[in-house]
């Protein structure tokens, strides 16, 4: 049987995946204990930078926790809505195009 060799010549072009921010907003009624826990257990932040986020949450309306792939940040987003809802609390998580 003859051995045959074909070249294909075209090209796979890759591209990334397109990034979203997750946002947390301030509420009147999340105890800042709780968005700290969501931080550090959701987010995988630090102590330190979970107080940093929360504080920035608490004095501007809203503070990114961080950026992901969209299932991801999806994902996150609806962990948020989770536990926020298993603790009464209304904590909202958004996300948005990293555009």
């Amino acid at each position: 049987m003859p051995k045959f060799e074909e070249e294909l010549d075209f090209a796979l072009e890759l591209e990334e995946p397109k990034m979203f921010k997750v946002f947390l907003h301030n509420d009147d009624y999340t105890s800042m204990v709780f968005v700290i826990e969501i931080l550090t257990s959701v987010f995988h932040k630090s102590a330190a930078e979970a107080e940093q986020i929360m504080l920035h949450i608490h004095e501007t309306g809203k503070a990114v926790c961080g950026v992901y792939t969209f299932e991801i940040a999806q994902t996150k987003a609806q962990q948020v809505k989770q536990k926020a809802k298993q603790n009464e609390f209304p904590l909202l998580a958004t996300i948005e195009d990293d555009a």
